[in-house]
């Protein structure tokens, strides 16, 4: 979609159709509503006086302009209470006006940028989270032909009355526009069926999108990642004829590298179970369980576009898990990277497993931090809901703050949880260092726990168990069903927070 900001009144421009909001529960219009309803001669006050709009979050009207504007439509959306107005909100309308739009088959909109006004937000904020709704709120997956040559809008334009404005507005587009870009790209990832979004074709569209923006790039394959002794993840992928991929994004600022901080992601790009298969229900969205690869890969992606002054490096262990004569089994006991011995209690287990060997992999940047993203567990989703929140462990405060305080800008949820030594106990194995599972109660802390045993030790750590958060069940304002794209722009809003 191209992007263009333009000064001026917004009942004055060219557009299909021109984009106005309301506030919940405001009986009277103001700003650029006003404007244009004084043009329309008063129909969007009409609309109030009758009921027939509230200003809920998301809620969309059009109205006909029959030649009174350029523009033949007005689409006027509502931001919900002012009370708990925030740029969350924008996100969401400016999606729910974007959708109505392309249903309408809309090329060229024209929208004001919401909350700048009486929301309170900066002029760039207020851009960047109207952008980044529109972008991420016109996301579509889908492969039905009937639906190929669907229209949706192919140009955006800013509308903002004030010049003065205008550099801020642009920056907070750019921003989104980028992040946006990266989002949907994960979401691609995550939504690709596993027989296509192997290990080595995610390598090679992450080496692409690296030589792109300029990271550097390295692709270990099988013969590599034995002879480093990576053994845990070796394993898994043992009963795979897909061969596996350690993907290694570095983003070096100026050419600097000296403490980045380290993303590993987890990258099943399909999970049958192994040979401790799942169910048939169980196993239809297991091609999502490489959400967590596609995150820190993207996330790194887009710090890179956006010049971020932190350096940062992605580690992507990527295989399938799958059943055969070579699959690896219950009662195994493998050797990861750092030398620590893992007891196979269950092939389903295996995600901990791969970024054992990620997490060691790590300590040789001499890290500033390295946080984990998986689609670890089931419990995750059962602890918190699906769709609603992902798990936060962490063993330093600041660096769990600091990832709060991400998530609370960017509406991507996180709770922490409890990192307690007990969980430890209940992976302590009798034949190795640890077990790979602690049964079936405490499964979210257990697992916590057993990645933090391959973490560098005295580096700050945290992990993020997205399970409930990769896929939506449904879809809710700017988030589609399926792929989300989750935690690419919570890990980008942490990097940006952090000084140099």
């Amino acid at each position: 979609m191209q992007i263009e900001v333009r000064i001026g009144a917004i009942q004055e421009v060219e557009a299909d159709a021109v984009v106005v909001n309301l506030l919940e529960g405001v009986t009277t219009p103001g700003g650029a509503t006003a404007a244009v309803d004084r043009a329309l001669e008063g129909r969007i006050s009409r609309v109030l006086a009758a009921g027939d709009f509230r200003g809920r979050l998301g809620e969309t009207l059009v109205l006909y302009t029959d030649g009174r504007i350029p523009a033949p439509r007005v689409i006027l959306v509502g931001l919900g209470p002012e009370t708990s107005f925030h740029a969350e909100k924008v996100r969401h309308a400016a999606a729910a006006a974007a959708q109505r739009a392309r249903e309408l088959n809309v090329r060229r909109l024209a929208t004001v940028i919401h909350g700048a006004g009486r929301g309170g937000l900066s002029p760039e904020e207020a851009a960047h989270a109207t952008v980044e709704g529109t972008l991420l709120g016109l996301y579509t997956y889908q492969r039905k032909r009937e639906n190929a040559d669907r229209p949706r809008p192919e140009v955006l334009l800013l509308v903002e009355f004030d010049a003065a404005k205008e550099a801020a507005i642009a920056a907070g587009a750019r921003r989104a526009e980028i992040l946006a870009r990266f989002v949907n790209r994960v979401r691609d990832w995550v939504n690709e069926p596993g027989s296509d979004m192997t290990p080595r074709r995610l390598a090679e569209e992450a080496r692409a999108l690296a030589h792109e923006v300029g990271v550097r790039a390295q692709i270990l394959e099988e013969r590599a990642i034995v002879a480093l002794g990576m053994g845990a993840l070796a394993a898994v992928s043992r009963g795979s004829e897909e061969p596996p991929r350690f993907i290694i994004l570095e983003y070096a600022p100026e050419g600097r590298l000296e403490r980045p901080v380290v993303l590993a992601g987890k990258g099943i790009t399909f999970d049958s179970g192994g040979l401790n298969l799942k169910s048939e229900e169980g196993m239809l969205t297991m091609k999502g369980d490489m959400a967590g690869a596609a995150a820190v890969l993207g996330a790194t992606l887009a710090a890179a576009a956006l010049q971020l002054p932190i350096p940062v490096v992605a580690l992507a262990p990527a295989c399938e898990n799958m059943p055969s004569g070579k699959a690896f089994k219950p009662g195994d006991i493998l050797r990861a990277l750092n030398g620590k011995t893992i007891e196979i209690v269950s092939t389903d287990a295996e995600g901990r497993l791969i970024l054992a060997d990620a997490l060691s992999y790590a300590a040789r940047y001499n890290p500033r931090a390295v946080i984990d993203v998986a689609t670890l567990t089931g419990a995750a989703i059962i602890a918190l809901g699906q769709d609603v929140a992902a798990a936060l462990f962490s063993d330093n405060d600041e660096l769990a703050e600091a990832l709060l305080r991400a998530a609370q800008v960017t509406g991507e949820r996180l709770w922490r949880m409890p990192l307690w030594e007990d969980y430890l106990d209940r992976i302590r194995s009798d034949v190795a260092d640890v077990k790979n599972s602690g049964g079936r109660y405490g499964g979210l802390g257990t697992s916590a726990m057993f990645l933090k045993q391959f973490a560098p030790e005295g580096v700050p750590w945290a992990h993020l168990d997205i399970a409930p958060m990769d896929m939506a069940e449904k879809a809710r304002g700017y988030v589609p069903k399926g792929g989300t794209g989750y935690g690419v722009r919570l890990l980008v809003r942490y990097l940006e927070d952090l000084k140099p």
